[in-house]
């Protein structure tokens, strides 16, 4: 992990930027540049699951060049959820004021980061969503991901009491003080059903959750991870959580 270097960082709410990594060579320094475009004043923290293609040296030499750039570098290939509560947990123990999270392929334009944080204003979670007037996605979803994605979010609303509508993206931020009220114990994903599950345990803690329109564009560079085994898993995993919710 690199060497917190935080000192000179600009006044206002701390913000956090976390990108959770895995063989994201060719987007990874154009990403930071394109994020402190819009964040000047963030850091950010790139987690990284020792990807063969070299990610983890790129996100290193960023760190050494460049100022509030962190990593942390893992042992193999552990899931997103779990990358993100160890986002979560780094921006509690170092008392950030947001943390906001956004995929490493330029799905989740940066462009879009200063209406998610000022809508924090308001909210303890702002979801940059695809499905609210003025969202979208470039060129549409094809089949298979439409099935996955509106079944994920029918699914959610129903069984988790969601009233959010992009409830499976990971273009958020959340603030701080309520992450650090949430059990991480108690979260059972450990794949894409996180997304989902994090809103419920947001939920109960009390958070105001909010949502501004983004546009999802396609990757720029490298392969999707989503595939139909990881979205089996996640309506498995959510199923358990509703009949929890229900019996108590």
């Amino acid at each position: 992990m690199s060497v917190p270097n935080d000192e000179n960082a600009p006044a206002g709410p701390k913000l956090l930027v976390s990108l959770a990594t895995y063989n994201e060579a060719g987007n990874l320094e154009p990403l930071v540049a394109s994020i402190r475009e819009f964040a000047p004043g963030c850091s950010i923290l790139v987690v990284d699951d020792n990807s063969p293609d070299g990610t983890g040296q790129i996100a290193d030499d960023l760190a050494a060049r460049l100022p509030r750039i962190h990593v942390i570098h893992r042992a193999g290939k552990l899931g997103l959820g779990t990358a993100m509560l160890e986002a979560m947990a780094y921006a509690v123990k170092n008392q950030y004021d947001y943390l906001l999270n956004l995929d490493a392929d330029f799905s989740h334009p940066p462009r879009f980061i200063p209406a998610l944080v000022d809508g924090m204003r308001d909210h303890d979670v702002m979801i940059g969503s695809r499905y609210v007037p003025g969202g979208g996605v470039e060129g549409g979803f094809n089949l298979k991901r439409k099935v996955m994605s509106s079944g994920i979010n029918w699914y959610a609303r129903l069984l988790l009491g969601l009233t959010s509508k992009d409830n499976s993206g990971a273009f958020r931020c959340y603030r701080v003080s309520k992450l650090a009220q949430i059990d991480p114990s108690k979260v059972r994903s450990r794949g894409y059903s996180f997304q989902e599950e994090i809103l419920y345990w947001c939920k109960k803690v009390g958070c105001r959750i909010g949502e501004t329109p983004i546009l999802f564009e396609n990757r720029r560079s490298g392969v999707s991870k989503i595939n139909m085994k990881e979205a089996r898993s996640a309506l498995w995993i959510l199923f358990r959580l509703g009949v929890s919710r229900v019996i108590g």
